[in-house]
């Protein structure tokens, strides 16, 4: 057979093979091409129903967190409220311990300052009767008095200092340890010396000095209602203290007495003296002159406020002028007065005394005055009524903040508690009298 024959069929399985290839090869096709168009449809609608189901979620996440918002502030507010009132608990513990802490130690600072008057009291009546005449004896019948050597140890280091004898060497009075350098207690009626202690030292008076200027002032009847402007003159150039008296605020000059003798004011009463007929040198001198004539041998004056250490005095003659000064009714008056509001360039002004003896109720007090510079010290002067007798008290170089107070607070409570029945008060002093 020819060769042809037999090529023939092999040509039509090949024809045959090559379609249904093609026909694979189109159904591959198509079914791309379908894909390709329907991909993107597909995808966009998984995108969008993604981003709906996301939409959702947070939309529900928002009302969640909404819905969880007031519990929260609820659950905050409560905790604040908690953490104040554990602060307001302890802030009450606190203040409590405290007013527990302090209200023990003043009862305790009071059970040793009254232990340590109580032994002072029986170790000087002990020796003043041991000195005066051996042969009596007197005794303290109670039982809270006992000895010195009995109860020292019970008394606090810092207080120990109060039970030392103070040794007087001109025997007028018992012991009492006093922290001012010279003091003199005088009965204002009969002129008896209770207490004296370098009662003839010249020491330096510091503001006493105003008590002088006040009086002056008072004597001469000037107008009270009369306006005075605070000038540069009047401001304080020695100390370099200041004022809440502004140069250029105007008062009446009864308000600068006021000020002057209350406050301690020092440009009021510098205002006073400048405005004094004759200007501040004639009234320094004036102030001298009276001195004089009240007996004050031992005083002198160089300026009206006493912020210059030249202005000097002795507890005597300081005795003499505030026993003068006393039937000053206004001098009275002005001193004792514990506040004062003043209208100062359109303000009211609160000022409060020096003296804080005279906000006490157990202190009746007539006339005071006080005093400090770091020359002087601790100062003060007055005229009260302790025991049912008037007894004029001055006080020179106390030191400690607050020492002028404490010497007068010994005082007091040694006048009220001794019972020395006269014994130690036979030297008077009618030299203290003044001249009229």
């Amino acid at each position: 057979m020819p060769l042809e024959c037999f090529e023939m069929p092999k040509t039509l399985m090949r024809c045959v093979s090559c379609q249904r290839l093609g026909r694979v090869l189109r159904l591959i096709a198509l079914a791309l091409c379908t894909m390709a168009l329907l991909f993107p449809a597909t995808y966009a609608i998984n995108a969008q129903a993604k981003g709906h189901h996301a939409a959702v979620k947070k939309t529900t996440v928002k009302r969640e967190r909404h819905a969880a918002a007031p519990r929260k502030s609820a659950r905050n507010a409560k905790n604040v409220s908690q953490a104040r009132t554990r602060v307001s608990q302890a802030r009450a513990r606190s203040s409590k311990h405290s007013r527990h802490a302090l209200t023990a130690h003043r009862s305790r600072t009071k059970e040793f300052d009254s232990l340590a008057d109580d032994a002072r009291a029986h170790y000087s009546m002990q020796r003043v009767a041991q000195v005066r005449d051996s042969r009596k004896t007197w005794t303290f019948e109670s039982s809270h008095r006992r000895p010195v050597t009995q109860f020292s140890d019970e008394v606090p280091r810092r207080h120990l200092h109060m039970l030392v004898d103070d040794e007087l060497g001109n025997g007028d009075g018992a012991s009492l340890y006093l922290r001012a350098n010279s003091v003199l207690v005088m009965d204002q009626d009969t002129h008896q010396v209770l207490y004296s202690k370098n009662a003839n030292e010249v020491l330096p008076i510091a503001s006493i000095t105003k008590l002088m200027t006040g009086l002056l002032v008072s004597e001469a009847h000037l107008p009270f209602d009369e306006m005075i402007t605070i000038t540069q003159d009047d401001v304080d150039t020695l100390k370099g203290t200041g004022s809440r008296l502004r140069v250029g605020a105007t008062l009446t000059r009864g308000e600068l007495m006021h000020l002057a003798l209350m406050a301690s004011e020092n440009r009021a009463a510098h205002a006073l003296a400048r405005t004094y007929p004759g200007g501040s040198d004639a009234f320094v001198d004036l102030m001298n002159a009276k001195a004089r004539a009240l007996g004050m041998v031992s005083t002198h004056y160089a300026e009206p406020t006493g912020l210059s250490s030249q202005n000097h005095s002795t507890a005597e003659d300081l005795a003499r002028l505030v026993s003068f000064a006393y039937n000053d009714q206004t001098l009275r008056s002005l001193t004792t007065s514990p506040d004062y509001y003043a209208d100062v360039d359109n303000r009211m002004l609160r000022f409060n005394t020096t003296n804080r003896l005279l906000k006490n109720p157990e202190w009746n007090i007539g006339l005071q005055k006080t005093g400090f510079i770091n020359e002087a010290g601790q100062c003060m002067v007055m005229q009260t009524r302790i025991a049912g007798r008037n007894l004029i008290m001055v006080l020179l170089d106390s030191s400690g903040h607050q020492g002028r107070i404490r010497d007068a607070e010994h005082v007091r409570r040694w006048i009220e508690t001794t019972q020395l029945t006269g014994a130690g008060f036979k030297r008077t002093m009618a030299s203290i009298q003044p001249s009229s």
